[in-house]
């Protein structure tokens, strides 16, 4: 866990100088253990004290990077054990296993398909899993070469033959692929390997206390960019050491202050999806599974979306011009806030209603229409600016407005301020469609 305010008082000067802006050091210890102030803001803090701080305050659990540009997964960084303490950082990565011995391309290829909108928000998998099924190296490289012609996601290289690892890295070191993974028999081979192309890299024990052993010989090695496989493949023992693991994480245990990766393995394909969520609600890094199912990793996005959406930032839609069907210059204008959920009620309603119109969704950092007017971020003024300068008035002929019937208190110094004619719409979007018909006329 993070220093409290006294842990970080004991390594400032005490001068109560005030050059950081705060009345007292011990002020401004407190506001650095909160994280509202930076370190920086101290001119005086000694390089001994500013090196214990930063080891003290870094994250317990390591930052993994898997993978090149756009698609580049980050693991790790985690603080906590429970969301609702702060939040989780990142999301679990997704990953789809294919064996070498398969139809690489065409697997792959149906992996990339494996894309979903959810609230205006895009969410696919993360990884192509990539396992020497054959024992072959050559046979390896080859597939591992084509996996990376024919997708952009990062690859994970399974294989515990150093020699075949090898085969593949020097085939597709540049896309920065996981390699898994390092045992007690080959771990010196597999680190120089990572070393030598600067890939992460699984260590997998066959228990936990093997696996910290490991991690330290690994590290003694040098290389510390690192995944943690306990090795568990039984749904009830993998959630057993995932939660061990983070604790110990937490705890500034060193050998477990890495991100972890898991594999549903179950040959049920139903509860193979189910150890998956599991895997992905208790601390997983990586999960792993078989299927390129569209019906088995839809619910498992959706979980991931449900946990490691920040509780404290609302999904929101921009906040832009949006067209519902063909409309036109005589077509509604209708005004509600960014809030996806509320958003994409709004827009599903004026679908139904077949009547196409235009949909202006202020900006209220992502909050419903009843919270935001009462939070002062739905306001006739912020209405009015959005008018103005949405470019909405040349889309259309008239100068009307329909507003959420909820905040009907807004129409008239709304009508005063943006010249428009306000009309008060229903307070439930499933009532537009009958609205619109009986009230617009333009």
């Amino acid at each position: 866990m993070g220093l409290t305010g006294l842990e970080i008082f004991k390594q400032l000067p005490k001068t109560n100088c005030k050059d950081c802006g705060h009345p007292t050091c011990l002020a401004f210890a407190m506001a650095l253990a909160s994280g509202k102030a930076s370190l920086d803001q101290c001119p005086h803090v000694s390089q001994a004290a500013r090196e214990a701080l930063d080891a003290a305050s870094a994250p317990p659990i390591a930052l993994v990077k898997i993978g090149t540009g756009s698609r580049e997964l980050q693991l790790g960084n985690e603080m906590v054990l429970f969301r609702h303490d702060k939040r989780f950082e990142h999301p679990t990565g997704i990953a789809v296993s294919v064996a070498d011995t398969e139809d690489v391309a065409a697997k792959v290829a149906q992996i990339n398909r494996l894309v979903f909108d959810r609230v205006g928000q895009v969410h696919n998998v993360n990884l192509v899993a990539l396992q020497n099924a054959s024992g072959d190296a050559a046979k390896f490289a080859e597939a591992a070469q084509t996996a990376a012609g024919v997708t952009d996601f990062p690859l994970i290289l399974m294989s515990e033959d150093p020699a075949a690892a090898e085969k593949a890295l020097a085939a597709v070191a540049a896309k920065k692929p996981l390699v898994a993974s390092a045992t007690a028999a080959n771990y010196e081979a597999m680190t120089n390997l990572a070393k030598k192309y600067e890939v992460p890299l699984v260590v997998k024990g066959s228990n936990l206390n093997e696996l910290a052993e490991l991690v330290e010989k690994v590290v003694a090695l040098g290389h510390r960019q690192l995944i943690l496989d306990s090795g568990a493949r039984e749904a009830n023992k993998v959630l057993a050491d995932q939660t061990q693991i983070r604790r110990q994480a937490l705890k500034r245990f060193r050998p477990f202050g890495y991100p972890t990766i898991t594999y549903a393995v179950n040959e049920d394909p139903i509860q193979a999806v189910v150890d998956a969520g599991l895997y992905i609600a208790k601390y997983a890094g990586i999960v792993v599974l078989p299927t390129a199912d569209p019906a088995d990793i839809l619910p498992l996005i959706t979980l991931r979306l449900n946990i490691y959406t920040d509780p404290q930032k609302p999904i929101a839609v921009e906040s832009k011009i949006y067209e519902i069907g063909t409309p036109g210059a005589d077509s509604p204008v209708y005004v509600t806030t960014n809030f996806s959920l509320t958003y994409f009620c709004v827009a599903g309603d004026v679908e139904a209603s077949r009547v196409p119109g235009y949909i202006l969704p202020v900006d209220t950092d992502g909050i419903s229409v009843l919270t935001g007017w009462a939070a002062g971020k739905f306001t006739p003024e912020k209405i009015t600016d959005m008018l103005k300068n949405s470019g909405i008035a040349d889309k259309v002929q008239h100068r009307k407005v329909i507003i959420p019937g909820g905040v009907a208190v807004l129409s008239g110094k709304l009508q005063e301020l943006s010249g428009w004619e306000v009309i008060v719409g229903p307070r439930e979007s499933s009532a537009i469609p009958s609205f619109i018909k009986q009230r617009w006329s333009a």
